[in-house]
């Protein structure tokens, strides 16, 4: 019993850090998507690191929090 904790444990702590530690690529081409299918023509989506954040419209995470996804319109 208690091996099988371990093992659904294990699983979901792998599954998380997985998902955490999504690379930027993948998390600007699943937002460029939406913000198409909205319709939106022009705009930009820029991959900066999160220390450098300002007055900039986050719109994504990625590397395990470690950058941001800004997008600005026009």
């Amino acid at each position: 019993m208690k091996h099988s904790q371990f093992a659904i444990v294990a699983l979901l702590s792998l599954t998380a850090s997985a998902a955490w530690a999504t690379p930027c690529d993948s998390v600007k081409d699943q937002i460029d998507a939406k913000i198409k299918a909205k319709g939106v023509k022009t705009y930009t989506l820029d991959v900066v690191p999160a220390a450098d954040v300002k007055d900039q419209k986050v719109v994504g995470s990625c590397e395990g929090g470690a950058k941001k996804i800004v997008y600005k319109r026009g």
